[in-house]
């Protein structure tokens, strides 16, 4: 019988706006997955929508992660530098 590796999971909010609940609920969710099973929580800022996405937002987001304790193992990584 093989273990299966620690799972990756992730959240990319777009940075278009304040974090609300549906996506604190999300990230909240992803990231008692990693942890309750020795995974790694990957934060991905989703900032496709340049029309839209600031970097005031993008800060706010972190800001809003940090004040909830959740923190990242990898990233913030942003999708148009990739």
């Amino acid at each position: 019988m093989s273990s299966s590796p620690p799972p990756r999971t992730r959240f990319a909010p777009r940075p278009t706006g304040y974090l609300h609940i549906g996506g604190v609920r999300t990230a909240l969710f992803s990231w008692l997955h990693a942890r309750r099973h020795g995974g790694a929580f990957v934060l991905r800022i989703e900032d496709t929508d340049r029309e839209r996405s600031t970097e005031a937002s993008v800060n706010v987001i972190l800001e809003g992660m940090r004040w909830l304790g959740l923190d990242w193992d990898e990233g913030p990584y942003f999708q148009t530098r990739r």
